[in-house]
């Protein structure tokens, strides 16, 4: 630390008690200066050598108060009074990084610059501070946390701006550059401390680029949102370190910022405010995990509206980068559900407006300009990580009893558009929806399950899926059906069409035949019985084995030709196995419809397609059927 020592005679100021200074001389006081509670005996000729202040008060003096003075007002109080006092008598004082702010600015309160003597303690002062402690890192550090009680009078001096542009010029210089003491205390990674156990994940390194920020985390908000502003604005530090750097001062201000308890509300909510406020713009220089949990304190906060929207806003653009955990924000006590659903609704849609072809953006502060995107900004790859997160989020939700279909509904359904390879994750979330909420309704069941696409079913997904009490025998059947698609793909079979019919399973509408087949659509909504499950997963296996074979004897009779239909005994079985053997018998004979399932495509009527189309059908396909 800087330090100056100013006078060269010996101390001769006493104490007694707590309230009262003297000088220790032959002379007696002939001054008695009052500074808050405190009672200094002093003189006269020393004090208005240096200070034009003490000079008007003393002469202002009149014969009914003739040697008592009041200067309460004088910042830094009796404490920087007293090395005023020092430096009029050429008292030996010393100076240093917590006590010369309030000198210089009771020196300046009382007067004492050039115009009264040359030298006097206002330039001694500035001299100090310009040479040695502004150049200084730490001490400029404690040097600007000093200012805070002492603010009016600082900014009046440009003390304040004077003690920021040194600390932000610092931090803005070339790492290679920085050879001053800083502190660095968070932990590596394990590969930076070699063999070398007993370093605790310590060593020496190289300067890192935001090695500034654990020393900045030390000021109190209001000094910390200027420095952080006045480090912005010279555009040398990166948006990442100033993203770190916030990062650290949230951990350090808002400890535990993910959920902050009501009574430190007036505590916390300007820090989270200026961190919201400080946050570059840039997508990436802040973590979306970063942004989620100031997002858990601004509602744990019920800070103000615009603060929230702009959070919600910056983690929609950068979506895909979060975690199911980040996501799993929890409601208050006094709402019904235990995650806050309609806030992920509202950061899902802010991630699908960045795929317009515009978007506005803030500019100094004050100034609003459109910026042109192409359209179809959003990636593929973007666009199937956010789908995948949203599968892991419902599974996670799903958990809720309080959790309602049209919630789960709602918030699937924003990204049923996007790409998936794989429902898997779907699947489970909706399993884990049926499971939790065995009291929902046929409708509500039957509108859930058909989120879901059947093709995009892995083996272990339809294993799990035919085995399945809680889902609707219509959904069973499809399943079983793709089953049947694979087992002819690997075998070497033509892959056939779907059915028409079995697309039908998942309409919500059928059409003019739909009061005839009342009774039969309410059957397919139930869930199926663990009985019929195993037979049709029996009959379907004996079918794969009879395709087999028949696929066996064409090839080695030369035979070329590739089969999709199944065999019609086998079909027969099937059929009497289910509550309808009309409806089932409707499903098969269909299979010349055209078409992909979709979870929710088609509605068209079942009762559309006769026996007699669907037994001409393979003929006019060119597709042999086999007896």
């Amino acid at each position: 630390m800087k330090f100056m020592k100013l006078g060269s005679k010996p101390d001769c100021f006493q104490s007694e008690g707590k309230n009262v200074r003297y000088v220790a001389s032959e002379l007696a006081s002939d001054i008695v200066v009052f500074v808050g509670d405190v009672k200094f005996y002093l003189h006269k000729f020393p004090l208005m050598s240096k200070s034009s202040c003490l000079q008007k008060l003393i002469a202002n003096l009149n014969d009914g108060n003739g040697d008592e003075i009041r200067i309460d007002e004088i910042p830094g109080g009796s404490m920087a009074f007293e090395i005023c006092a020092k430096f009029c008598y050429g008292v030996t004082v010393t100076l240093n990084a917590y006590n010369v702010i309030a000198a210089r600015c009771a020196a300046e309160y009382l007067g004492m610059n050039e115009n009264v003597e040359k030298g006097n303690l206002v330039y001694k002062i500035d001299v100090f501070l310009n040479s040695s402690i502004f150049r200084s890192w730490k001490d400029s550090i404690i040097v600007l946390q000093t200012m805070k009680p002492l603010l009016p009078f600082c900014d009046e001096l440009n003390l304040v701006s004077h003690c920021i542009d040194a600390i932000a010029s610092k931090a803005s210089t070339d790492v290679c550059r920085v050879d001053w003491s800083y502190t660095y205390n968070r932990y590596k990674i394990p590969e930076e401390n070699g063999n070398d156990h007993n370093m605790n994940g310590l060593r020496s390194r190289a300067v890192p680029k935001d090695w500034w920020v654990e020393d900045l985390s030390e000021l109190e908000v209001d000094l910390y949102k200027q420095v952080i502003a006045s480090i912005k604005r010279k555009e040398i530090v990166s948006n990442e370190a100033i993203g770190e750097a916030l990062k650290a001062y949230a951990s350090k201000r808002l400890q535990g910022y993910g959920s902050i308890q009501n009574s430190d509300a007036s505590k916390y909510q300007s820090v989270l405010d200026t961190i919201v406020w400080l946050l570059p713009r840039e997508k990436g220089s802040i973590s979306t995990s970063f942004l989620l949990r100031l997002l858990k304190a601004s509602i744990s906060l019920d800070s103000g509206e615009m603060a929230q929207r702009e959070l919600i806003k910056r983690i929609g653009h950068q979506l895909e980068e979060a975690s199911v955990n980040d996501l799993l924000i929890r409601t208050s006590d006094a709402e019904t559900t235990l995650y806050n659903v309609h806030v992920v609704q509202q950061i899902l849609q802010e991630f699908m407006m960045s795929d317009q072809d515009s978007e506005t953006k803030l500019e100094n502060g004050n100034e609003i300009q459109e910026v042109r995107k192409p359209p179809g900004i959003l990636s593929e790859a973007s666009k199937l990580m956010v789908a995948k997160l949203v599968d892991l989020y419902l599974a996670e939700i799903a958990k809720d009893p309080n959790l309602t279909p049209s919630t789960f509904l709602g918030l699937a359904e924003m990204v049923s558009s996007f790409p998936r390879p794989s429902h898997d994750g779907l699947y489970r979330a909706i399993d884990m929806f049926l499971k939790d909420h065995p009291g929902i309704s046929k409708s509500e069941r039957k509108r859930i399950c058909r989120l879901m696409d059947c093709k995009k079913l892995s083996a272990d997904a339809c294993m799990h899926a035919v085995q399945n009490e809680r889902l609707p025998l219509r959904v069973v059947v499809q399943v079983l059906f793709f089953e049947q698609v694979r087992a002819n793909a690997s075998s070497g079979s033509s892959t056939p069409d779907l059915p028409k019919a079995i697309k039908d399973l998942n309409c919500a509408s059928y059409g003019s035949s739909r009061s005839a087949t009342t009774t039969t659509e309410e059957d397919w909504d139930g869930v199926a019985s663990a009985d019929e499950l195993r037979a049709l997963k029996g009959e379907l296996a004996a079918l794969r084995l009879g395709n087999a074979g028949m696929a066996a004897d064409r090839a080695a009779n030369g035979d070329t030709t590739k089969t999709v239909a199944p065999d019609k005994a086998a079909i027969s079985k099937m059929k009497g196995l289910l509550v309808s053997k009309r409806i089932f018998s409707k499903i098969w004979s269909s299979k010349g419809g055209n078409g992909e399932n979709s979870g929710s495509d088609s509605s068209e009527s079942l009762g559309s397609t006769t026996m007699e189309e669907a037994k001409s059908t393979p003929s006019r396909k060119g597709r042999h059927s086999v007896s």
